[in-house]
């Protein structure tokens, strides 16, 4: 039995209508394979770590340089946070307070996480870009990576392109870097092609005599609880690091884990435990790899100087929790750590770790 031609009509368009639809969608998104070469960008000549030279290391989640006046609407349970965007002047501030920074501890490799590019709620900014352009003269190589990446977001609080990045700046020289996909949250297929797609960004620095260093920058999920996603994430990452290790290569991962280090779970206020497990997946890596903070730093009576996130939600009154870390090669001889506190509270929800190394020696 057929169908009445103005039915036959209808479904038609409609047809063609979702045909449309999922054209459009394909062609404002963006789908990256499990690992790609990512692009190196070094001017001049560069010189290669030394064997056996001191060796800083800072990792920092900069937060699109949107500063800390607001409260986006992602920043509380539910997503009811009042502000969507940071204005053009507050960009412009954090801007000069992370070069300000950075020109102060000038780091030798730095990893930055929430790097906007092209992004509509941070004016369309390569932030990468600025900051190299203002930092040039201390980082000549940098490489990056997109960890979220579409035209458009039909979300009614972006409404707009996003884009983010994983940035790495080095004073010395990177020979090669790739990007290796992190496992994703569950989704339906539409959904899935406007998530954040997480990855690593692997970087590797020549040491003169034929060794190198393997420099891993990275920002796990943050809104993945209730699934698995955080623990293959973990797995995944493992498993670098343990080739890396049964390779007997000298490295070094830093990033925004968005995991708790034990006992800091009971601490948090009762509206704030839903973001993590009560059981942190961070705990076998923990235990396997050298850490800055420490477990027995992060969970000890000092620990509150090892925090690293302050909430831009009103009731936080300061930082209160720990989240991002240096995971480091026992090849590595460590020097000194910190959290740089005293003046970064004003500058991003998260503040920035530091670790001072010496690199093993030829043997």
């Amino acid at each position: 039995m057929s169908l009445p031609r103005p039915l036959r009509l209808l479904l038609l368009v409609a047809l063609l209508t979702l045909a449309m639809l999922l054209a459009l969608t394909y062609a404002l998104t963006w789908r990256p394979p499990p690992q790609e070469e990512a692009a190196v960008s070094c001017n001049g000549q560069v010189a290669p770590l030394q064997p056996g030279q001191a060796l800083k290391v800072m990792t920092w989640n900069v937060q699109y340089l949107a500063g800390k006046r607001h409260v986006f609407w992602y920043d509380l349970p539910g997503g009811d946070g009042p502000d969507e965007r940071p204005s053009s002047e507050d960009l412009a501030l954090t801007l000069d307070e992370v070069v300000r920074v950075l020109r102060d501890e000038q780091p030798d490799v730095v990893l930055l996480q929430e790097l906007h590019d092209n992004a509509k709620a941070s004016d369309y900014q390569d932030q990468l870009g600025l900051l190299q352009a203002r930092l040039g003269d201390l980082y000549p190589c940098s490489t990056q990576a997109f960890y979220w990446k579409a035209g458009f977001v039909p979300h009614p609080r972006i409404l707009g392109s996003v884009g983010m990045k994983l940035g790495t700046l080095s004073r010395f020289q990177i020979a090669r870097a790739e990007r290796l996909q992190l496992p994703m949250p569950e989704s339906d297929l539409l959904r899935r092609q406007f998530q954040l797609k997480r990855a690593l960004l692997v970087s590797y620095l020549p040491i003169r005599g034929g060794d190198e260093l393997v420099a891993i920058n990275t920002h796990f999920d943050a809104f993945a609880q209730g699934t698995d996603t955080m623990q293959r994430q973990v797995e995944m990452t493992d498993a670098l690091l343990q080739q890396l290790q049964n390779d007997d290569k000298t490295w070094v991962l830093g990033g925004d884990l968005n995991l708790l280090p034990p006992g800091q779970f009971q601490r948090l206020p009762e509206a704030q435990r839903s973001w993590y497990a009560p059981d942190s997946e961070l705990q076998a890596m923990a235990r396997r790899y050298p850490m800055i903070p420490s477990l027995q730093q992060a969970s000890g009576e000092d620990q509150a100087s090892w925090y690293t996130h302050y909430p831009n939600d009103p009731a936080a009154s300061g930082p209160d929790r720990t989240l991002d870390y240096l995971l480091y090669s026992p090849r590595l001889t460590p020097l000194a750590s910190l959290v740089r506190q005293r003046d970064t509270l004003s500058i991003s929800d998260h503040l920035p770790v530091i670790g001072r190394f010496f690199l093993p020696n030829q043997e």
